[in-house]
């Protein structure tokens, strides 16, 4: 069963390639060139076989004719002898009038056979007549086949000149498409981007890493620093604002008059 299987296998294999062999070889326009010739060669033929027909034809009809013709002169020649032996018979000379009766009925016999001959002749030339014009019917149907054929071939041919024209147009489009300088254009933009990412990314990896945050580090210290020297600088700035000026020192009491002050207030408490 393997081994049928193989073979079949192979067979199919070998039938498919064949017919793709065949399909190579196969072009639309010889092919119908060539049913062309063949059908043009056929009514060649059948033109030739009708010719004969025809041929043939005519030649029964003069056969027909002649002897039409025939029987008519006999007929003429009968009656003139006819009427021959009667004068000879009629001046008493029978011997020219027997020899003259003689010849009117050999024309006559000429006539009858004539006559059938001519009456033999007429159904075959009826019927070589309709087959004659079968036959020029059916090579005029040939005749327009014919016309039919080479217009469809030409109808084909173009249209199979104008795909493999597409079809080459398109190819060269493909190749127009592939050699595009705005695709390779695009394509550099994408790498620059790319390489602009990979930039982006590596600093802020940078960023993050040990020495940036001791950098950040140093950079608080020093704002530190700042605001504590701000600091400062207002406070003193505050303990100057709260000094007393040189007239507030002129009319402030005495230290003696305080005294004075603290014991009555203390005088009065006691009390």
């Amino acid at each position: 069963m393997k081994k049928n299987s193989f073979f079949a296998r192979l067979f199919r294999i070998g039938r498919s390639n064949a017919n793709a062999a065949l399909d190579a070889l196969e072009d639309p326009q010889k092919m119908l060139d060539q049913s062309v010739r063949e059908y043009t060669d056929n009514i060649a033929q059948a033109e030739t076989a009708v010719a004969q027909t025809i041929g043939n034809l005519r030649m029964l009809e003069d056969d027909y004719k002649t002897a039409v013709n025939d029987a008519r002169e006999w007929g003429v020649k009968a009656l003139a002898a006819s009427n021959k032996a009667e004068e000879y018979a009629a001046a008493g000379d029978g011997a020219n009038a027997e020899k003259f009766n003689k010849l009117a009925t050999m024309a006559i016999q000429r006539q009858m056979t004539s006559e059938k001959k001519a009456a033999s002749a007429e159904p075959n030339i009826a019927s070589q007549r309709k087959v004659v014009e079968q036959l020029k019917s059916g090579l005029n149907t040939m005749s327009t086949k014919r016309q039919e054929l080479v217009s469809k071939r030409d109808e084909l041919v173009a249209r199979a000149r104008n795909a493999k024209t597409q079809s080459q147009m398109m190819d060269a489009v493909k190749a127009l498409d592939m050699s595009d300088p705005t695709s390779e254009i695009g394509r550099f933009e994408a790498k620059i981007r790319t390489d602009e990412a990979r930039v982006r990314g590596a600093s802020e990896l940078a960023a993050s890493s040990l020495d940036a945050q001791f950098a950040s580090l140093e950079d608080l210290g020093e704002a530190t620093e700042i605001e504590a020297r701000l600091a400062a600088m207002k406070s003193e700035s505050n303990v100057l604002d709260q000094a007393p000026t040189a007239a507030q020192i002129e009319d402030a009491p005495s230290e003696s008059e305080i005294e004075a002050r603290l014991a009555a207030l203390k005088g009065e408490n006691q009390g």
